[in-house]
């Protein structure tokens, strides 16, 4: 999982005790904001999936989240040269030349997060609040194990969950941040200095075969 995927910032990739640990690389003293990352599945899929992945925090504070049915704003699609660069500047990602959708949970960065937490999902490009719900997951410190984490898209409706618990579920009724969007790439993203190890990750067409 991840090794070939398309890296966008100083991300740190190694093998954990039961899966992959990802953290960033840089110091954020020295480099601020650009020590965050993002991760890129690099297969484009279709629309109507469930995403699954394992999650487990490590040591924090910091921030996870996932983008889904993401494509470039020119015709060689998200990784075309005619794209603008990115390097895991969170900026290049919600308001630059990139349409998706990411979901953010295990926000724990800021205090203000950690004071009262939720996962939210926004609509790029744009950076729209489009959903939001609670986030049931513990403090790195208090985690027991991994926690499954799960993303359906189907066409303009959207539903995540944590362990089975549903946590929000959205209808792209196009008021926000232009039509429904469809399919695209999926991609993993961490702000520093989160350490965090995945595992069983898998991209499922909601009509049957799974892509790992």
């Amino acid at each position: 999982m991840v090794h070939d995927w398309v890296a966008e910032g100083l991300v740190h990739i190694e093998q954990g005790p039961a899966g992959v640990v990802l953290s960033s690389s840089a110091n954020e003293d020295e480099v601020g904001d650009r020590a965050h990352w993002t991760l890129w599945c690099p297969i484009e899929f279709d629309d109507d999936i469930r995403i699954e992945w394992e999650f487990r925090p490590i040591s924090e504070p910091g921030l996870a989240m996932v983008f889904f049915a993401a494509t470039g704003h020119s015709p060689g699609g998200l990784f075309s040269a005619a794209q603008a660069p990115r390097d895991g500047y969170y900026p290049q990602y919600h308001s630059g030349d990139i349409d998706a959708l990411h979901v953010s949970y295990f926000r724990h960065k800021w205090a203000s997060e950690r004071a009262f937490r939720t996962c939210n999902l926004r609509k790029s490009a744009g950076f729209h609040l489009v959903a939001q719900g609670a986030d049931p997951l513990p403090p790195a410190d208090d985690a027991n194990g991994f926690y499954r984490l799960m993303i359906e898209k189907r066409g303009p409706d959207v539903a995540f969950a944590i362990n089975e618990l549903p946590l929000f579920a959205w209808h792209d009724r196009g008021q926000v941040g232009g039509k429904p969007l469809g399919g695209g790439h999926v991609g993993l993203r961490q702000m520093a200095p989160l350490v965090a190890e995945y595992r069983n990750f898998a991209v499922t067409p909601l009509t049957g075969e799974s892509h790992d």
